[in-house]
This record gives structure tokens, C-alpha cells and sequence, in this order.
């Protein structure tokens, strides 16, 4: 058989599931009452323990047996066990017409009879629809496709099946149709297109109701809801004994002797006269058990005649026999024929009568109800049996099963009625006869040390009924299921149906072990709508059972119940956690598998009002109690004293209510007219004797007793059902009188009355009744009273509570906000790791607003909003900002300093630093690009990596741009720069300034095009003063060319001049070569200019002056002294010199301080000779030891040497002067090998400070000449002579005195000329002549002269004796004094007669042969010019000239060639330059050549006038100074 396809279950949503902490945990109706706000709306949750909460199982498993029930599944459904009743009926009535149903079979689908029925009644009937042609219609809404003419096959299925039974209910004849025939046995009709058919097997479930739990707890009255109130009662004529199947023909013997039978007889002849028709006529159920309970009481009526017994009860006659049927119910009977319709042939199976058929279809359903297993069981063996059908049932292990598969499995199972699956279940089994799974004092169970906690465990189900908390504590009864757990071994399919607890109380199930338990749960407020649901899809089962949902015998499909309004919620219970469920929430359930679970009901206050409708509404269903609502209520009001504030106060509200109800209804019945009154203890009585005969509502308060009817009490809603009686004949039983009541409910008053103060403050402060809020100092008090007194509403505390540390935390933020200081708040999520979360501005908002709806005021909430304020002008600043293209960097730095002060999660932030840096790079780039001089490739790079890292932005992007391609360029020009610097040969500095000219363009500090900028600079600077000294007519220094030259290497610039400038200097380092031959000695310390320049420092190392001068020395200016201390002094202030004359200013300045030293140092040497000092004391000589023997003087500085010391005395040749090592600083060449080297350094056209130490050689030669010439002429040699005559000759000493330690004495060999007959110019004269570095005949004439006339002549032998050969060989080889000395006469007398020669004519020289070569050069370059003015120095050193225009000797006059006016005659010479000089020639004695511009003469007076040179007209003029 296959069934059509049900649709697949739909889990419903899981309920709330809790894990409470181990503070929650620790008070199970604190956290019940804290969730139950959440688990309230759903009717069940699950909480799950702490993970440590493990109690041992405490059950005692050896004693533990019980009888589970049986569970048949699809009986549990509500509507598939209509459609099983249904069916159970169909077969009975052809069971009882002796046929056999079978189902049929359309289109492969067991037809559904139920369905097809109730649809054809839907549309009016079988007539209405065969009418109206509707069997299409009907097909289409079973499902099966149109267009397959299955409404005809319906329509022969109900005809065949269906008809005959809604025709006997309605009570309707058969009517008889020509055309059709009505098969009464349906096994023989079938249908061609069909399978074969299904038989029927009927459930026989009025067998299997009288099933009843076991009476296991003998203080139990909770097992009477599972009892029937309506009793089975056997029927007194039914056999009970199994009877064969009769069917028999009657007979004229077959009469029967039985009492029954003749009773059976005499009602056959009374339905005879009652009854026309044989077919059962449809009654009421009240007039069938009418019916049948007249027929039972006619049983023993006195029988009949024996004829009257076999007569057909139709037609009245017992003629033909062999047609005549006996009925196998009641014996009546019946003729074949007479029946309608006729029977043609006789039934083979048990034949009812219509009379048997309409009592026995009459008879009222019976309750459903479980039936007992045959057997009991141990849990091991219940579990193996549960373990083998599940594992047997899935053909898997039992823990490989998923749970949606066992869910979906069980409402498949539960839904058809094709299958029967057979379960068993242990329900309700009692602990306190087994143990609880839960360990309890005093048990058998052995509770270690560590688990003794659990016996005190508020969650342990033996203590939650009874905690403090728990109204059912104040409940004397131990009542099982209620106060004592029961426990429940499940297996797999085993149900629990729809059920709310009793008394609508809370219920708490703890699985213990085993597979989930699958719990199914509806909120409380939706119980009603889910009994009107039931009531409305499975009406006939409600008619029968009124109270069929609290029989706990029915589910139905939480898909049918959500598809129909009522809010359902699911969970699966795990093993170790519990499910608890709600008042008045239905739910229901399954077992996954084997498993145990205990249960427990339990009572908080906040039930009362709900425990009192719920006796009101088991007053209106007429069902029991389990306990009295109003004796609970009298127990807790008699502890009013020590009862809890929370508590008194709900008591207080019941007692109200219950007093006041109390009060109405007696004086209800007093106007009745029941004035008796007695009082009773209730307690006494059992609960049967003082429960109310009419709605079973135990009493406790009053009840009222008829004497008549002793044993039965009725309530005061009930009075007039007692009885028949008179009222005034009845009594009012009553607990207490209301003057004992009223002070009951005082004291409870009395005890909640303290606390109402404190809540009207709190529901005023909760619902913000004040206008005026109140402080946060006065929540803190009434939560400290409430905490004192032990209030009650605990959630209303808690409220408070809350509040008040809501407005403590609102606060705490408040100031941590204001304060900068708020506590990190963590949030995680999307993989990232917790991290510090500022509030944000929407929070800082709600949380404002959150202050405002404080009902109570906080301090801190102006400031908050004040914060709140700021943070919205922050807010409306960044957004200004934000939109504004090129924000500037300060003003978003001062809102960002602005939002430090704002402890609050600003959004804006970030876009502003991402701006604050977009802002400052471009500042940066716009201060660097102002700024080109500092704006470098490094600064470009960076700034474009530094953009690169910054957020997109179109003013970014235009600044990466321009940057970009600024460093581009840069980076090209660097490059090329780079390589016009470092390109070989040099570019010429046309090239650089062009490139240059292209880089002044680009905005950029560029080292390379900066170095080129400088290089070209240095190269103009160069070039400007290579031009300035070309132009200037100054000879240029050689320090100048020299830097010149160097300054040119580190210019890498095609420089034309330098070659010119190198020529120069090359030519100079060759003069310089010339003249150091000339002079230096060979390996000689002196350098050039040391020996060329007036000396600095006189005399030995030992004997240096110590600047000691005479007195009448003229003074010399201490800053020029300061400044020429040395000879680097001296070329230092050379080289700085701006032109010659100043040169030469520095070298007199030089050569008077030589003079004044030498001076003094002679004297100095000279005294210390003297014969009075003590020679022995004296250091001469180079070894600075004391004279002895023969020694030398030196006729410059006096001082005398040992011959030993002066290595040679080769040089000491009588009228010659000796010098000593000191004093001969040089070769001293002739003039004329002097003049050449000036002029060619003229040529050269260069100053060096060598050139300018010889041109001042020259001149102090020249000057000294003419001072020689002009002591000559004054006549000052022949007052020499003269006083050399009157005074005698003073000869040189030749001492030989003795020293004191050594006795030894020393001589001077050489003579030298004796101070004593000189006078101080003659002196000075001479010694100016040896310190001439230019040999000169006047020195040795004048020498001479002064020898011979101051020395003495040879007298005596020198004292080492010499041969007379040696003395003629000496005096051949040197001529005798007297010789030279009429030589040097001869000499002198020859410069006299030279010095007074006549006056020369006037002569000019001009440049005459150049002339044309001077205006070329005007107008070619400096190259030119420096070309032709080295040719002309060329052409000078070519040209002989004579020593000096002063030689004495007539072959070195000076002549009219152009070589004899080389050298201008001033000594302030300013050594004119350019395309003329014009020169000029003394017309007094002198005959010198002077430039014109020197001595101050124009051309035109030169030629008109006579020119005198100065020393001409001052024969006194000293040039030197």
C-alpha cells in the first residue's frame, strides 16, 4: 500500500537558551525571575549549568522497575486519530453487517475515506453531489489530477462503502434503485482499474482504554487526572464468554430455553410494533443508551410463547423458514426478504440485526488513554530494548543518528495511517519509592565530600519545591510530580503530548543522561488560542473528551499548529542541562533515545494570581485540584509576621481578592436562605470528602452539607446542586469566620504596608510621574531600604536597582568622558584583534538623551551636553574643511587639537589627519617651490614619495604632477650640466651661459646647474681682473697671476688668457732661475729675496741686536717695525703692495733698520775689543768662544773669527775688505750683470716681490754711487786725509795682551780700517757700500782710499814670520797700501772731475720706433698687447747697455740708444705702461733719464723748458728716504 506524500516537517525556532555564571547560578528563582521576561514569550528555555555543575546520579538503579506505557504513534495525533475513528466505525458497521472492509486503491493511493467523506458532506451530500455532477471537483481537492474521470471511481467508492454508513447515521431508507445494485459485502465488488484492495484491521481501541497509571504513591491524588470519569461498564446481557460466529437458519426445534433468549424475544416483538423497517434508524446518544438501557431493563420480563420467538420481526410471520435469518446479537428474527434491501443470499459471516446494529454504532466513544506494558523492566534492560529498536529501526548505531532525521521520522510516523510503530515509555515513575537521580540527605546514596554541595543545591529538583521562594512550600501534602520529582526513562519515539501543568505551575526537567530530549512549547498567553486550534481540527474528539488536553494523550504537528496562528518554539535537551517551562505554556515532545529525566513542578510569587484563574478555570471544566489555592494562601498569611516584605505583599493581594469573594458568597447564600452555619476543620478531611459534588473544586473557606446527602459537599458557587431539599435545610461549613479573616489579611496589610511608601517613590521615579526628577542621592536610599527591608518584586528592585546603577554608570561615563579618563571599551569582530574604542558621536548622543530620560538627575549632563555641543560644531568645522579643496594645514591642526579635548569616537578624524597631511605636503611643496633656491632633486624625491604614501586627492595629484615633472627636468638638466662640466676639452663660456640662460627658468636648487652658475661666475671674475690687469696700466704682481693661474685650474672653463698667464709665470719662475744664478752662492742658505732685501736681523745668533739705538738715531715707527721683523713680514708686505713706489717705501723702511741694527752692532763688536776688557770673557767668532791667536775682523759687522773657524784664508788679500760668513750673503756680481736681469723683468711686465727687492738693489747702488760722488765733491775724503795727517795715522790694533787663566793673547792679521779716524757718514758710507749685493768699483776705491789713508803701514812682521820671498811674492801679488792708495786717489779724483762736468744738452726720448706698433696695439686684444709688449722685453735683453748712467768710467756713460733709458731714475718710479712713454732727461749733473709722468713734467714743457732732477737741485737729497 503507498499513501500519498506528506509534506516534510518544518522545525520550528529554538527557544532561548541561558548560561548563567556561577553568581547567577547560585540562586535559581532570582535567575528564573531574571530571565523570565525573555523565556516568558517563548514558554520554554533551556539553561545550560556552568560547565563545572556536574551532581552524580544518585538513583538507585538495582531497585528501580517499572511498567512503561504503550505508545501507539499515529494514535497520538489529534487528527489522525479522528480519521482512525472514523475508519474503526466504517469497519465496524460492515463487520456487523457481516462483511469485511477493505479500502481501495485509486490512481496507486490508498483512498482516503475520511477525506472523501467529509468533502461530500462539505457540498451537501451524496444526492446534492451526484446532482450537481461535483465528483470532479471533489477529486481535484484530494489531489488527484483532472481529466482521468476519477470522480466516477470516487463516486462507485462512496456508493459502495460510505453511502450505506451515512444513510444508517442519519437514520434514512435505503431507497430502491432499478439500475443499481448495493453490494452489502464490498469484498466481492471491485473495480477494474484499481489494485487490490487493503482490508481494514480495526485498532479495537474501546479495548485498549481502560488503562490507568499504577497507584505506586500512596499519598499521590495527581494520578486521578489520568482516570476517566466516565466508567466502562460491561454490559449485563452481553456474554463475555467468546462465542462462534453463527449464522443459521432457523427451525420449528430450534427454540431456545435460555432467560436470556426469551427476554430477548419479548423485545424483538416491542421494536417489532415500535420499529417498521429493519434498518437502523439513526437516535441520539442519549436516546440509544436510552435504548439500550430499556432494552436491558426488559431482560427480565416473563418470556413470551416459543412461536413469537421465530416470527420475522417485518412482516410478523414465521413462514418460510429457510429464509427466516436469526440475528447473532439479540437473536431476533428476520426474513431475507423482508429487509431492506432484500438479501439474496445468506451473509456467510456474523449478521447483526438493525436493532443490534443501532445500539451497538450507538454506543458513546470512549475515552483514549494508554495502556500498560505486560511486562516490567529494569533500566539496563529497558535501555538494551530502546538500543536495539533504535539502532534496528535507522539500521545505524543509535549515536550516529541525527537528530532532525529522528525528529522528522517521528511526525511522519505520528501523521499516517498506514504504519504502526509501537513505543514504550516510562512515565511518572515516583522518586521517592526509587531514589532521585539527584542526591538527597539521609538517602542511600553515598555523596563524596566534594559533591556534598549538591545536596543543598537550590538546583537540585528535591530542593526547588521547597526553597524559600517557593509558594509551594506553605503546601503541607507531599504531592508527586508537584513537590516530590518524578522521573521518566524515554526511548526513541516516545512522546510526552500537549499538556500544561497543573495548577497552570512551572515546570523544571533535568535529563540526567542519556540521548536529547526533542521539546516542543507554546507561550502562555497563546494557550487559549492553541486549545481553540485543537478544538477546531479535531472537534470529535473534544466532544467526547471535554478535557482531552489534560489527559496528556494528544499531539498534534507544530506545523499545523504554526500554520494556524499559534507561536511555537523548539529545543533539544542535552544531557546536563534543564528545560523549564512556564505558566499555562503547552508543550509536548519526543525522546531521541534511551535516556533518564527527572521533573518537578514549582511555584514563585508572581504565579499566585495565576494559580487562582486557574481553579476558577478547573471550576468551569469540572476538574480536579491538586491542592486547595485557598488553604496554601490562609498557610502563608498565618506567617505573616516573619513572611518577606515581597511576599506578604502578593499574599496580601490574594488575600484581598480571596476575603472579598468570600464575603460576596456568603452573604450570596445567607440571602439563599442558608442560615445554618457550622465550623469545620478542612484539614481534617480527606480530599475526597471536601471536594464539590458539582465542579470538584476542593474546598477549604466554606461549603455547604445537606443532611440528607451526607458525605457530599458542594462549594458556595453550587448551592442549589446539592440536593432537592429546601436550602433552609442546608449548612454553611466554614474554616473561618470573616471577623477571623479580616485580621489575617491586617497583619498581612500590616506587613506589605511598609513598603508601599517606598513603592509609590519608585514606580513615580520608574514611570517618571515627577515633574521634578529626583537626585541620584535619593535612588541610593530607597535602593538601601528595599535591600534593609527585603522588598518585595524583586524585579521592581531590581529596576530600581538597575536605574540606579544605570545613573551611577551614566554618571561614572559622564565624568570619565568630561574627565578624558573613560574606561577602554573593548568590541571584537571580523577577525581583528580587540582594540580601544572611543564613544561615538551617535552614542555620546543616545547616551545625552539617555540622561534625559534618567528619572533621576545627573550633575554631569549640562557638561555632556555642552561636550555634545562642541562635538556637533566639530562636526559641522570638519565637514566645512573636508569640502573645501585646499583646507589650510593650521586651521586643520587646530581642529584637531580641538578633538582632543573631545573624549568621543569622531569619524571626521581620520579624513582630517589624512587632509592635516595632504595639507602640509602641500604646503611643503608650495614653501618649497617658493623657495627654489632650497627646492633640490633629495626635496623633490621626497616630497613625491611622501605624496606617494598620501590618501588620493585631485590637489594632491595636480601637485604630484607638476612635481614630477619639475624633478624630471631637473633630473635631465643635472645631467646634461653634469656632462658640459666634466666634458674634456673645456666648453668655452658661450656655451655655459647659453645653458645656463634655459636653466634660470626651472624653479629648482640644482647643485650641478648652481656649480656651472658658479663656475661661470669664476670664470667672468676671472676674466674681468685678467682684463682689469691688463687695462689698469699697472704691472700686474705675481701673486696675482700666480693665483690667477691657480684659480684657473679648479675652473672647468676654456679660459683664453690662461695660456698668457702661464706664459708669464714661466717666464718669471725663468728670471727668477737667472737671477738666483746671478747671485745666490753655491748651496747658499739665503733664498732670492733674503739676500736682494735689506736684512731684518743682524748679526749671530748670539749677537743680535737687541734693538739698542743710538740717541740720535731718528725715530721709526713702532707699528711698521712690528709689522718687518722678518723676512716673511717683509715679502708679505712686498706682496701686498699696490705698486712699486709703495714697495719701495717698504724696503727703505727695511734698509733703515738694517742700517740702525749694523750700526749698532759694530759699536757693539768694536767695544768689546777694547784692551781693557777681559778677553777671556768674550764669545767671537761663529763658535762664540773666546779670541785667541791670529784672528780675522770683518770690516762690516766687526767682529772677529778664528782662522780655523773661517775654514780659508785665501780671501785675506792686503786692501781687499773681508767679510765674514754672515756678512757675504751672496756672490755680489757687477752692476752690469745686474742691469740685464731688470730689464728683462721689465720686459716681462710682472711684479714680484724679488723684482721689487732688485730694482731697490739698484737704486740704493745708484743713491749710494751718488752719495760716493757727492762726498767727493763736498770735499769730505780730504778732510779724512787732513785729519789723518794733523792727528797721525791710527793704525789698527795689534795687541797681544794676556788673559787670566790661559795667559794667551790673540791679534787681528788683516787690517781693516780703524773706526777711530771715520767719522759717522764716512761710517755710514762705507758701510752702506758693503752691504751692496752688487760689486762696485767705488767700494774697493773708496776702501782703499780710506785704508791708506787711516791704516798704517807694514812695520814689523807679522807675528806667525814669513820669508822674505813670501813677503815679495804677497806684495807682487797685492799691491802695497801706499799703492792702493794712490789708486784709489787716482779714482776719486776722477769722479770729482766726472761729477763737475758741463751741462749736457737736453735731450727727449720718445718711443718713435714703436710709435705705429703703439697705435696697433690700441686696437687689437690683450693678448696682442701682452705679445708685443713680451717681444719688446725681447728685444731689450738683445740690446747692450751700459752698468750705469753714474759709471765713473767714461766707457760706461750713458749714451742717446734706446737701451740707455731702460730704467727711469726716480725712486718712486711708477713704472708707467701703455702705447707711449714719454721720457725726459736731467739737464743737471746727473744726465738721467726719468718718465715724464714720475717727476710731474708734460710733454709741451719738456720740450719748451729745461728740466733739473731733484737731486741736481738738493745735492743734499738723500733718494733712499
Amino acid at each position: 500500500m503507498s499513501h500519498p506524500q506528506l509534506n516534510e516537517f518544518i522545525p520550528p525556532p529554538e527557544c532561548p537558551v541561558f548560561e548563567p555564571s556561577w553568581e547567577e547560578f547560585a540562586d535559581p528563582f532570582a535567575y528564573i525571575n531574571k530571565i523570565r521576561p525573555i523565556a516568558e514569550k517563548t514558554g520554554i528555555c533551556k539553561v545550560r549549568p556552568p560547565p563545572d555543575w556536574q551532581p552524580p546520579f544518585a538513583c538507585d538503579v538495582d531497585r528501580l522497575k517499572f511498567t512503561p506505557r504503550i505508545q501507539r504513534l499515529n494514535e497520538l495525533e489529534a487528527q489522525t486519530r479522528v480519521k482512525l475513528n472514523f475508519l474503526d466505525q466504517i469497519a465496524k458497521f460492515w463487520e456487523l453487517q457481516g462483511c469485511t472492509l477493505k479500502i481501495p486503491h485509486v490512481e496507486r493511493k490508498i483512498l482516503d475515506l475520511y477525506q472523501l467523506n467529509t468533502l461530500v458532506n462539505e457540498e451537501g451530500g451524496f444526492d446534492a453531489v451526484c446532482r450537481e455532477r461535483r465528483w470532479t471537483k471533489i477529486s481535484v481537492k484530494m489531489g488527484f489530477a483532472p481529466g482521468k474521470a476519477i470522480g466516477s471511481h470516487l463516486r462507485a467508492h462512496y456508493e459502495r462503502i460510505l453511502y450505506p454508513y451515512n444513510l444508517f447515521q442519519t437514520g434514512s431508507n435505503l431507497p430502491v434503485r432499478p439500475n443499481s445494485r448495493i453490494c452489502l459485502y464490498p469484498e466481492e465488488a471491485t473495480l477494474t482499474n484499481d489494485t487490490k484492495d487493503k482490508e481494514y484491521t480495526p485498532h479495537d481501541l474501546p479495548q485498549r482504554q481502560s488503562v490507568q497509571p499504577q497507584e505506586i504513591c500512596t499519598i499521590a491524588r495527581r494520578a486521578k487526572r489520568m482516570r476517566s470519569e466516565r466508567r466502562i461498564k460491561s454490559e449485563p446481557g452481553e456474554d463475555c464468554k467468546p462465542r462462534p460466529n453463527l449464522r443459521r437458519r432457523m427451525g420449528p426445534c430450534a427454540a431456545k430455553s435460555e432467560p436470556m433468549r426469551m427476554a430477548v424475544a419479548e423485545i424483538k416483538q416491542e421494536i417489532k410494533e415500535e420499529i417498521p423497517h429493519a434498518l437502523p434508524i439513526p437516535m441520539p446518544h442519549d436516546e440509544l443508551i436510552d435504548y439500550g438501557e430499556a432494552t436491558l431493563n426488559n431482560i427480565n420480563k416473563p418470556a413470551g410463547s416459543k412461536v413469537e420467538q421465530y416470527m420475522c420481526l417485518v412482516c410478523g410471520s414465521g413462514s418460510a423458514e429457510d429464509r427466516l435469518l436469526l440475528c447473532d446479537g439479540c437473536d431476533d428474527s428476520y426474513h431475507t426478504f423482508c429487509l431492506i434491501p432484500p438479501l439474496h443470499d445468506v451473509p456467510k459471516g456474523d449478521w447483526r440485526c438493525p436493532k443490534c446494529l443501532a445500539q451497538e454504532c450507538g454506543k458513546p466513544p470512549v475515552a483514549f488513554g494508554f495502556e500498560q506494558a505486560s511486562r516490567n523492566y529494569t533500566l539496563q534492560a529497558f535501555g538494551d530494548m530502546a538500543d536495539s529498536f533504535k539502532s534496528d529501526y535507522f539500521n545505524m548505531p543509535v549515536h550516529m543518528v541525527p537528530t532532525e532525521l529522528v525528529e522528522k521520522e517521528f511526525w511522519r510516523l505520528v501523521s499516517t495511517i498506514e504504519e504502526d510503530v509501537t513505543v514504550e515509555y516510562g512515565a511518572d515513575i515516583a522518586s521517592k519509592e526509587f531514589g532521585s537521580g539527584f542526591p538527597v540527605k539521609n538517602g542511600h546514596f553515598e555523596v563524596t565530600p566534594e559533591d556534598e554541595h549538591y545536596l543543598s543545591s537550590g538546583w537540585n529538583l528535591n530542593n526547588m519545591p521547597v526553597l524559600d521562594s517557593s509558594v509551594l512550600t506553605h503546601i503541607t501534602a507531599d504531592i508527586c510530580g508537584m513537590k516530590l520529582p518524578w522521573l521518566y526513562v524515554g526511548m526513541c519515539f516516545s512522546s510526552f503530548c500537549w499538556h500544561i501543568e497543573d495548577h497552570w505551575s512551572y515546570s523544571i526537567n533535568y535529563l540526567h543522561w542519556g540521548e536529547p530530549k526533542t521539546w516542543y512549547g507554546a507561550p502562555g498567553y497563546a494557550a487559549e488560542h492553541l486549545e481553540g486550534v485543537m478544538k477546531k481540527l479535531a472537534p470529535e474528539l473534544f466532544q467526547s473528551q471535554p478535557d482531552l488536553l489534560h489527559q496528556l494523550v494528544t499531539i498534534m504537528n507544530p506545523n499545523t499548529l504554526m500554520n494556524n496562528g499559534v507561536p511555537i518554539y523548539r529545543t533539544n535537551q542535552c544531557a546536563g542541562e534543564f528545560v523549564i517551562t512556564f505558566p499555562r505554556a503547552y508543550h509536548s515532545g519526543f525522546n531521541q533515545g534511551f535516556n533518564f529525566a527527572e521533573a518537578v513542578n514549582f511555584c514563585t510569587m508572581d504565579w499566585m494570581p495565576i494559580g487562582r484563574n486557574c481553579v476558577e478555570h478547573y471550576r468551569q471544566l469540572s476538574r480536579y485540584c491538586v491542592f486547595s489555592h485557598d488553604e496554601m494562601v490562609c498557610n502563608m498569611a498565618f506567617k505573616a509576621e516573619s513572611m518577606e516584605i515581597d511576599l506578604a505583599s502578593a499574599v496580601q493581594k490574594e488575600m484581598m481578592v480571596m476575603v472579598q469573594k468570600e464575603q460576596d458568597l456568603r452573604e450570596k447564600v445567607n440571602n439563599m436562605g442558608v442560615v445554618q452555619s457550622k465550623q469545620v476543620d478542612y484539614e481534617l478531611l480527606q480530599d475526597e470528602e471536601r471536594q464539590c459534588y458539582k465542579c470538584r473544586t476542593t474546598c477549604y473557606l466554606s461549603g455547604i452539607a445537606c443532611p440528607c446527602s451526607p458525605g457530599k459537599l458542594v462549594c458556595l458557587h453550587h448551592t442549589r446542586d446539592l440536593c432537592s431539599c429546601p436550602l433552609g435545610n442546608r449548612t454553611l461549613h466554614y474554616k473561618f469566620t470573616l471577623d477571623e479573616l479580616y485580621p489575617m489579611m491586617a497583619a498581612v496589610k500590616l506587613r506589605a504596608e511598609s513598603y508601599r511608601d517606598w513603592l509609590c517613590n519608585v514606580q513615580d521615579i520608574l514611570e517618571h510621574k515627577d515633574v521634578k526628577k529626583r537626585g541620584l542621592e535619593e535612588l541610593h536610599s530607597l535602593v538601601e531600604l528595599a535591600e534593609v527591608g527585603s522588598f518585595p518584586q524583586p524585579s521592581l528592585v531590581d529596576q530600581l536597582r538597575t536605574v540606579t546603577v544605570e545613573a551611577e554608570r551614566c554618571a561614572a561615563m559622564a565624568q570619565q568622558l568630561l574627565n578624558g579618563k573613560r574606561q577602554t571599551r573593548y568590541r571584537s569582530g571580523g577577525g581583528k584583534s580587540q582594540s580601544q574604542n572611543e564613544l561615538t558621536v551617535e552614542e555620546l548622543r543616545s547616551f545625552v538623551k539617555q540622561l534625559d530620560s534618567l528619572p533621576c538627575n545627573i550633575r554631569q549632563a549640562p557638561l555632556l551636553k555642552d561636550l555634545l555641543t562642541r562635538v556637533d560644531d566639530f562636526r559641522q568645522r570638519s565637514e566645512q574643511l573636508l569640502s573645501d579643496d585646499s583646507p589650510s594645514p593650521q586651521e586643520l591642526q587646530d581642529l584637531l587639537d580641538v578633538s582632543l579635548g573631545l573624549d568621543v569616537e569622531l569619524p571626521q578624524l581620520p579624513l582630517l589627519r589624512e587632509r592635516l597631511e595632504q595639507a602640509r605636503w602641500l604646503e611643503g611643496v608650495q614653501q618649497a617651490s617658493s623657495r627654489p633656491d632650497s627646492l633640490c632633486l633629495d626635496t623633490m624625491r621626497r616630497l613625491i614619495d611622501q605624496g606617494v604614501g598620501l590618501a588620493p586627492h585631485s590637489s594632491v595629484e595636480r601637485a604630484m604632477a607638476r612635481l614630477q615633472e619639475l624633478l624630471t627636468v631637473s633630473e635631465q638638466w643635472e645631467e646634461r650640466v653634469l656632462n658640459l662640466m666634466e666634458a674634456r676639452p673645456y666648453h668655452s663660456i658661450e656655451t655655459l651661459e647659453a645653458a645656463l640662460q634655459e636653466v634660470e627658468n626651472i624653479p629648482a636648487y640644482l647643485p650641478n646647474c648652481l656649480q656651472l652658475k658658479d663656475i661661470v661666475v669664476k670664470a667672468e671674475d676671472w676674466l674681468h681682473e685678467v682684463e682689469t690687469l691688463q687695462l689698469g696700466g699697472r704691472i700686474p704682481v705675481l701673486d696675482s697671476l700666480s693665483e690667477l693661474v691657480v684659480r684657473a685650474e679648479g675652473i672647468p672653463v676654456r679660459l683664453d688668457p690662461l695660456n698668457r698667464l702661464e706664459a708669464l709665470i714661466s717666464d718669471v719662475q725663468t728670471w727668477k732661475e737667472s737671477a738666483a744664478k746671478t747671485f745666490l752662492l753655491k748651496n747658499s742658505p739665503y733664498s732670492l729675496l733674503e739676500v736682494l732685501c735689506p736684512r731684518c736681523e743682524v748679526g749671530t745668533g748670539h749677537q743680535r741686536s737687541k734693538s739698542k739705538k743710538a740717541k740720535d738715531t731718528p725715530p721709526i715707527s713702532k707699528r711698521a717695525l712690528a709689522k718687518l721683523d722678518c723676512l716673511s713680514d717683509v715679502d708679505r708686505a712686498l706682496s701686498e703692495s699696490k705698486d712699486s713706489a709703495s714697495a719701495m717705501a717698504t724696503l727703505a723702511e727695511v734698509h733703515q733698520k738694517e742700517m740702525e741694527l749694523l750700526l749698532a752692532l759694530r759699536a757693539s763688536n768694536e767695544s768689546k775689543l777694547l784692551p781693557a776688557e777681559n778677553c777671556c770673557a768674550l764669545s767671537v767668532c761663529v763658535c762664540q768662544k773666546a779670541p785667541s791667536g791670529a784672528m780675522v775682523q770683518c770690516e762690516l759687522c766687526r767682529d772677529v773669527y778664528h782662522h780655523g773657524c773661517i775654514g780659508t784664508t785665501a780671501d785675506l788679500q792686503p786692501g781687499h775688505a773681508w767679510l765674514c760668513p754672515l756678512c757675504q750673503r751672496s756672490r755680489k756680481p757687477p752692476l752690469d750683470k745686474v742691469l740685464p736681469l731688470l730689464a728683462s723683468l721689465q720686459r716681462i711686465r710682472v711684479r714680484l716681490p724679488e723684482g721689487d727687492a732688485l730694482r731697490f738693489l739698484i737704486e740704493r747702488t745708484v743713491r749710494w754711487q751718488h752719495r760716493v760722488q757727492q762726498a767727493c765733491a763736498d770735499g769730505m775724503l780730504e778732510s779724512v786725509s787732513k785729519a789723518a795727517n794733523g792727528k797721525g795715522r791710527v793704525w789698527p790694533r795689534i795687541s797681544s795682551h794676556p788673559t787670566q787663566e790661559t795667559k794667551t793673547s790673540f791679534y787681528t792679521e788683516h787690517m781693516s780700517i780703524p773706526l777711530q779716524g771715520l767719522g759717522p757718514e764716512l761710517e755710514e758710507l762705507m758701510v752702506e757700500g758693503f752691504l751692496l749685493q752688487v760689486t762696485l768699483p767705488e767700494t774697493e776705491q773708496l776702501y782703499r782710499y780710506l785704508l791708506y789713508k787711516l791704516a798704517p803701514l807694514p812695520s814689523q812682521s807679522p807675528p806667525c814670520g814669513k820669508s822674505t820671498d813670501d813677503e815679495e811674492e804677497e806684495e807682487e801679488e797685492h799691491p802695497s797700501p801706499r799703492e792702493s792708495a794712490h789708486h784709489v786717489k787716482n779714482g776719486l779724483s776722477s769722479i770729482k772731475k766726472e761729477t763737475v762736468n758741463g751741462k749736457r744738452t737736453k735731450r727727449r726720448k720718445d718711443s718713435s720706433d714703436s710709435s705705429d706698433q703703439h697705435k696697433e696695439k690700441a686696437k687689437k686684444s690683450r693678448k696682442k698687447k701682452c705679445k708685443k709688449s713680451r717681444e719688446r722685453s725681447e728685444r731689450s735683453e738683445e740690446a747692450k747697455s751700459s752698468c750705469s748712467p753714474s759709471n765713473s768710467s767714461s766707457d760706461h756713460l750713458p749714451s742717446d740708444s734706446e737701451e740707455d733709458f731702460s730704467l727711469c731714475a726716480a725712486p718712486w718710479c711708477r713704472e708707467p705702461e701703455g702705447d707711449e712713454v714719454n721720457w725726459v732727461q736731467c739737464d743737471g749733473n746727473c744726465n738721467q733719464w726719468f718718465h715724464q709722468v714720475c717727476v710731474g713734467v708734460s710733454a709741451e714743457r719738456a720740450e719748451k723748458e729745461d728740466y733739473v732732477c731733484i737731486s741736481c737741485t738738493q745735492p743734499d737729497y738723500d733718494r733712499g728716504k
